[in-house]
């Protein structure tokens, strides 16, 4: 286990978009969801990997929240309070923390996130990155009204896009879920009592000083904080999906081809305007992530090695693939592609590209490191695709396969194979997997 941590909370909102569970002089954070106040649910999960001291910053109703959990000791733990007598926005209260904190970092959560995270894994990423900060961040349906977080390719966050701004660009769905580990020594920036926004005033000065990193997860995190939002997550921790989504426990994932599959098959494209959704593909990410399986892209792109466009040409064009998904309220959890070719021979190619590797499917290099990165039991997943080089991929990786009817609909027969169930769209895939699925446990 890691250094002892203390997990701070965030409980001090009014809840005025939840007015109607608020309004009997319910603080936000002891509205009960499914028998359990959220803010009872938020300490259990940190209790699980070690953290059994807390403090608790209150302000309107604090009192309620004073009586219910007391000094902690019902639940085995410490719990100690910060009253905000007046608001001091979402970090002001960190200045009283100073001589509260000893160990070298901090958990600090927003009161209306619910989540199910292996906190194991979030400390052991902050821990190696070394940084004054570490932020989750994940996809998520509605990445249009949400905090979007910008990543560099060692996962240091350079900068933050604010909801409320126009947005003319095609963004990546990585945003702010409101859970931070801090290291202690950022307790020395508050040389006074005030009010302080966690973002403005703490993230933007660390992101300056290049000590900011965000720690990507499929793991359940959920803002709460909107009775459609709150009714969403009561319903998901009744189905279990909170628990599946951990990453303690081994994930079931359905792999995705891209081009012929989430997109309009348009043979090799090398610029984003050649991009265009499948008109049910919103709906099948939907549908996929309600069942509880993750939904990761894994895509051969050899527009790179042939020069046919850059690595940056790539992304922006996955950065359009989630822009137009989320509009939609959906989302894939991860993206992964091989930009080589082995084979030379072509005009304007890039040299640098030109290789054999174990990324190109159907070699399985890319399967087994998103396997690694979540916890993903490869035997209960599926690989989805439009061509026989995507059903090889799934055979080599000891997945199930299955062959869509868009794109090229296997007439590649690049490979002797045959899928186990063939769909019309990835939709219709979908629906499959899930009776099936049905099948199993109803014979169970």
């Amino acid at each position: 286990m890691p250094d002892m941590y203390i997990g701070v909370i965030q409980a001090g909102g009014l809840g005025t978009r939840m007015r109607e569970l608020t309004k009997n002089n319910i603080p936000k954070p002891m509205i009960s969801l499914n028998g359990k106040p959220m803010l009872q649910w938020q300490i259990e999960s940190a209790v699980r990997y070690g953290v059994n001291e807390f403090v608790i910053i209150v302000g309107h109703l604090g009192e309620k929240i004073r009586e219910y959990f007391g000094d902690g000791s019902f639940m085995g733990v410490r719990i100690s309070y910060i009253t905000e007598n007046e608001p001091l926005g979402s970090a002001g209260a960190l200045y009283y923390l100073k001589d509260r904190i000893c160990s070298e970092n901090f958990l600090f959560i927003f009161g209306d996130i619910m989540f199910d995270i292996d906190w194991k894994r979030m400390m052991k990423f902050h821990e190696n990155h070394g940084g004054m900060v570490t932020v989750l961040v994940h996809p998520n349906s509605h990445p249009y009204d949400s905090d979007l977080l910008v990543l560099d390719e060692d996962s240091r966050l350079t900068e933050i896009n604010f909801k409320g701004k126009e947005r003319d660009h095609w963004y990546e769905n990585c945003v702010n879920a409101g859970i931070c580990i801090l290291n202690r020594n950022i307790l020395d920036g508050f040389e006074k009592p005030g009010k302080a926004d966690f973002e403005k005033d703490v993230l933007l000065p660390e992101i300056y000083r290049k000590s900011v990193y965000g720690y990507h997860t499929t793991e359940y995190v959920k803002d709460a904080g909107t009775l459609d939002r709150f009714r969403e997550v009561c319903t998901e921790q009744e189905k279990g999906i909170w628990q599946k989504r951990c990453l303690e426990n081994k994930q079931k994932c359905i792999f995705i081809d891209r081009d012929g599959t989430i997109n309009k098959f348009r043979g090799l494209i090398s610029h984003e305007d050649e991009f265009e959704l499948e008109e049910h593909a919103a709906e099948a990410l939907r549908l996929i992530h309600s069942s509880g399986y993750l939904a990761i892209v894994i895509t051969n792109q050899p527009v790179v090695a042939r020069g046919m466009c850059g690595i940056e040409d790539v992304n922006r064009i996955h950065r359009k693939l989630q822009t137009l998904l989320g509009r939609q309220g959906a989302y894939v959890d991860d993206i992964a592609f091989c930009p080589h070719h082995p084979d030379k021979g072509y005009a304007g190619e890039n040299p640098a590209y030109k290789i054999s590797c174990n990324c190109r499917k159907p070699s399985t290099g890319l399967i087994d490191d998103m396997a690694e990165k979540y916890n993903i039991d490869l035997e209960n997943s599926w690989m989805t695709g439009d061509s026989t080089v995507d059903i090889q991929t799934g055979v080599n990786a000891g997945m199930h396969t299955a062959l869509v009817k868009t794109g090229q609909a296997g007439a590649d027969e690049k490979y002797a194979v045959l899928p186990e169930i063939t769909g019309e769209d990835l939709l219709d895939i979908v629906r499959q997997i899930i009776n099936i699925d049905r099948g199993t446990i109803e014979n169970d």
